[in-house]
């Protein structure tokens, strides 16, 4: 009985040690319930080894913070550790690392701010017997905790998710960053405020600052989605554009063929009474050629290259073959809504593979690009396979890839030295290069083994 009497005198006295001690022991129990709301705000799913690994860091650095760095200093530091865990353990880009830990640490500070001088006079306390008396402390946290956890299941239960994108052009991403950087720094004088001066202010000052607070983070996540839709609604437009333009060429290529279908059969019945098969097998190769313009003009359609990005960016490259009579033969048996890498750096990439195909076939007379996009499932791969005619048969397949290598005069030789860099930084991209008599042959090939 006195033991018991012991504890809950320890526990309902001022003791800023045990509260330190046990500041300690919820440092993890809070690295977890952060790293849960910031995943699901993000809707991302990961391993529980990453989840474990992510955790045991904050909780290290959170240990460090809480011994040197003072208060508020050091709620600011795990800010920005969180964020850059979250980029190297969860490999997240920036943005959605940014708005992640943000977003996470906004729900605490509302939460914080929205129940600390209600809390204070229910018990009729003051904010130094909050911080320094230990089952003040444990109320107040525990509270806390599981208001987050209510909003974690809330978020869970209406399906609501965030969707952030990589593809963000680069205006777009300033305004997110600069709304962030304001955000951190409303955080930051709220912080200030409910550690020093919270005891002393009326709750209908604490409220309007909750209300403040709510409505900005409210209307910079309304403003945030505004930008994105805006954004994706741009893109479509110019695929539409695009789609049109195909679409009017697909249906000339159409009408011609039916105009002229008469005369084709007509033509090849000739070959066949005349029994000239060497006349009829030229025939059916120029024959086969327009039959594959139509083929690609069909394959060239955002359904089927389901990327708003992409598809512009082949139906430029396509469109400058064959402004320089280059024939192009496509192949798309490849889902990019399952891609295995950043689309910014697959466009990157693909950019430069077709750019060079482009122009070493166009001093070719023979000019031919091949372009197959497929799905090795046997290998667990993704293929992009960029194949061209090449006039140039003494090329180097290693050098080419060296800053500055061109075999061109006015060239810069800096594309395949930004493939390469592209590759180092990633552990699923290989880039496989051959030559034959007739094709240079870059193949892409991206694992998701992992």
């Amino acid at each position: 009985m006195e033991f018991m009497n012991n504890i809950w005198i320890a526990l309902t006295t001022s003791n800023e040690s045990l509260v330190s001690v046990l500041g300690l022991i919820f440092i993890p129990l809070e690295s977890f319930i952060t790293m849960l709301l910031s995943l699901t705000i993000i809707d991302l799913k990961v391993s529980n080894k990453k989840k474990l690994l992510h955790v045991l860091c904050m909780t290290i650095i959170g240990f460090i913070t809480f011994a040197f760095c003072p208060m508020p200093l050091n709620t600011f530091v795990n800010y920005i550790s969180t964020m850059f865990c979250m980029i190297f353990i969860f490999k997240i880009n920036l943005i959605k690392s940014f708005f992640a830990t943000i977003f996470s640490n906004i729900v605490f500070a509302l939460i914080g701010t929205l129940i600390t001088n209600p809390f204070l006079n229910l018990l009729n306390i003051t904010s130094s017997e909050l911080g320094t008396v230990p089952i003040y402390r444990l109320s107040y946290l525990a509270t806390i905790y599981v208001l987050v956890l209510l909003i974690i299941s809330i978020i869970k239960c209406s399906k609501f998710k965030i969707s952030l994108f990589d593809d963000l052009d680069k205006k777009s991403k300033i305004i997110i960053y600069l709304n962030f950087i304001f955000g951190i720094l409303a955080l930051a004088i709220q912080a200030f405020i409910t550690f020093y001066y919270i005891d002393i202010l009326p709750i209908i000052i604490t409220f309007l600052s909750f209300i403040i607070l709510l409505a900005y983070f409210v209307l910079s996540i309304y403003s945030l989605t505004r930008i994105i839709k805006l954004n994706l609604t741009t893109k479509k437009l110019q695929s539409a554009e695009e789609y049109n333009s195909t679409l009017r060429i697909l249906h000339d290529n159409v009408r011609a063929f039916k105009h002229d279908f008469d005369n084709i059969v007509t033509t090849i019945g000739g070959y066949i009474r005349t029994n000239d098969m060497d006349g009829l097998k030229q025939y059916y190769v120029q024959l086969e050629d327009d039959c594959q313009k139509v083929n690609n003009l069909y394959i060239l359609n955002p359904e089927i290259v389901n990327n708003d990005g992409i598809y512009n960016l082949i139906m430029k490259k396509y469109h400058e073959a064959e402004e320089k009579d280059i024939t192009v033969n496509i192949s798309f048996l490849l889902d990019l809504g399952t891609l295995k890498m950043k689309i910014y750096e697959f466009a990157r990439i693909l950019g430069i593979l077709l750019d060079n195909a482009i122009e070493a076939s166009s001093e070719c007379t023979e000019k031919i690009i091949n372009l197959t996009f497929r799905n090795d499932s046997n290998n667990y791969r993704q293929l992009v396979i960029v194949e061209n005619t090449y006039s140039n048969k003494d090329v180097d397949t290693e050098k080419i890839f060296e800053k500055g290598y061109s075999g061109k005069e006015n060239h810069t030789g800096l594309g395949l030295w930004e493939v390469n860099k592209i590759l180092s930084k990633s552990k699923n991209l290989t880039l496989y290069t051959n030559k034959n008599d007739k094709y240079f042959s870059q193949q892409l090939e991206i694992y998701y083994y992992n």
